[in-house]
């Protein structure tokens, strides 16, 4: 996103100083447009500043992070955001909230994240006049929610996949965003003799997990490899048992 100030000055490096303070940027990271030179005039009468347009191309990550600050600012939160590099070269990018007021942003299960994430995604990869676009990831974390419910997930696979080997029954888990729902994928392709395939669609698409070699696993990818997402039929899941996830 191109941000643009017009800013004067006694000279033209003058003029894109003040043009970078008002964009909050270092003056290496603008570029400008000259509207009018400068004049010295007679013993000051006349003298004409210069007059410039300074240009600012924010970066994706930047802006969604414009965007973050901007919800805390309006809801009149007491909390902080910051921006981080979790690897640049994949363009993806960490923003974390902290503070008194920010735990009201987590939601139940963290939906009211996920969606203020999502929001800060679209923000990030709005596209571009030209239409091009290298898509940037951003993930919004609050409080080191993201890796706390990550665990909780993977205890709650742990503890279904027991279930399932100890009563010989399939167990299907309660809907789950497709980040958790790969989070369980997960741990369970480290438990013998268990295995996960994917059920329904959009928001009700839900984990179900199986002994290996019932007829839950028709349809499923070998062990290791990624979900297909096919939607499994009614026959798949045998005898299912839905469970509530719990939180930390």
């Amino acid at each position: 996103m191109k941000q643009e100030v017009t800013a004067t000055g006694k000279t033209v490096d003058a003029a894109l100083a003040v043009g970078a303070d008002m964009l909050g940027v270092d003056v290496s990271k603008v570029t400008y447009e000259i509207i009018e030179n400068p004049k010295k005039g007679f013993f000051g009468i006349g003298e004409v500043p210069a007059k410039l347009k300074v240009f600012y191309e924010t970066t994706p990550e930047e802006t969604a992070f414009a965007f973050i600050k901007t919800v805390l600012s309006d809801m009149d939160l007491s909390a902080e955001a910051e921006l981080s590099a979790t690897n640049e070269q994949k363009r993806e990018f960490l923003i974390t909230i902290t503070g008194e007021d920010a735990s009201q942003l987590i939601g139940h299960h963290g939906d009211t994240l996920d969606s203020l994430q999502y929001l800060a995604n679209l923000a990030a990869n709005k596209r571009e006049e030209d239409g091009s676009r290298n898509y940037t990831r951003i993930t919004v974390d609050i409080k080191g929610y993201r890796e706390k419910r990550a665990e909780t997930l993977r205890e709650l696979a742990r503890r279904m996949a027991s279930k399932v080997l100890k009563y010989k029954k399939s167990i299907t888990l309660e809907p789950m965003n497709s980040y958790e729902r790969r989070i369980i994928h997960a741990e369970i392709q480290n438990i013998e003799g268990v295995s996960t395939n994917s059920i329904g669609s959009d928001d009700s698409r839900r984990v179900v997990i199986f002994l290996e070699g019932s007829r839950a696993q028709e349809g499923k990818p070998r062990r290791g490899a990624k979900p297909s997402g096919r939607k499994a039929q009614p026959a798949e899941a045998e005898e299912t048992e839905r469970t509530e996830e719990t939180e930390e």
